[in-house]
């Protein structure tokens, strides 16, 4: 199903979008979100969304903004950490076929098999036969994936050095983000050209008509979440799931009388 944002700016990508509009947009497509959740669970459908980019280009908040207003228990985001020396010793990405969705789930996958092109070929985690191999093996991979039933969508989200500068930035002095700081952002800062050579590499081999790259531009927040959402819903096609009607029985309060406990409330210094 086609979702239209209702116009938020007179020329897109210009201006500031206000908070006002955002969130406007926002719960419209959050409600559109919540009807593929019913779709995806009526018709037992299997999505993948896989999120790329570089560190700070806002892959955290609009996986959030993806998924704030649906159930985890269908939109299941998958963040894995360095791999054990058990999964080094497995096939590469078995670590990733095993989170992979049954029917009727939605998968997120909050950096991929594609830290391999990524980090771990940038920051030399691996060597070049390995980048080589997975490269060849990936759009066969994907293929299999698509062949089995889902819905594989792959976005790259595109930020700019001063961009990304400043939120490193705003992460160092900002309390409330210093947890998004790790180590490999300061050790990969330096090594933009490199990203951008390793990015363009990946594109070149895995940018298939079956497993497609989208990039979405992030050097706004609020509109890349906003952009992004609206694409991802034109890209699945899902149809409104007739609903029971609902409503509330009459009840009856004050049969009961709560007895004279001692609760212990919190303080409200608010």
């Amino acid at each position: 199903m086609a979702i239209k944002p209702k116009d938020a700016t007179p020329e897109p990508g210009t201006g500031k979008l206000k908070r006002k509009e955002y969130d406007k947009q926002l719960r419209s497509l959050h409600v559109e979100l919540v009807k593929l959740q019913q779709w995806v669970v009526a018709t037992g459908a299997k999505v993948v969304v896989v999120f790329e980019g570089r560190d700070g280009a806002g892959k955290g908040g609009t996986i959030k903004a993806l998924t704030e207003r649906v159930s985890p228990r269908v939109f299941r985001v998958e963040a894995l950490p360095a791999p054990t020396e058990r999964e080094k010793s497995q096939m590469y990405v078995q670590r990733y076929l095993s989170r992979l969705p049954a029917a009727g789930e939605v998968v997120i996958f909050d950096r991929s098999w594609y830290n391999r092109a990524g980090v771990e070929r940038v920051m030399g985690f691996t060597d070049e036969t390995h980048v080589q191999k997975f490269l060849s093996m990936t759009p066969m991979l994907e293929r299999t994936m698509v062949d089995s039933g889902i819905i594989l969508l792959k976005y790259w989200l595109e930020v700019s050095p001063q961009e990304q500068e400043r939120r490193l930035r705003e992460r160092i002095n900002d309390g409330r983000k210093t947890w998004k700081l790790s180590p490999m952002d300061i050790l990969s800062f330096n090594r933009w050209d490199d990203y951008t050579r390793a990015r363009d590499e990946m594109f070149e081999a895995t940018d298939s008509s079956w497993a497609p790259w989208f990039v979405a531009r992030s050097e706004d927040k609020k509109r890349v979440r906003l952009n992004l959402l609206s694409h991802l819903l034109k890209q699945i096609p899902y149809e409104p799931v007739e609903q029971p009607k609902v409503k509330l029985p009459k009840r009856k309060i004050g049969r009961y009388q709560a007895i004279d406990y001692p609760f212990r409330y919190i303080a409200e210094p608010f």
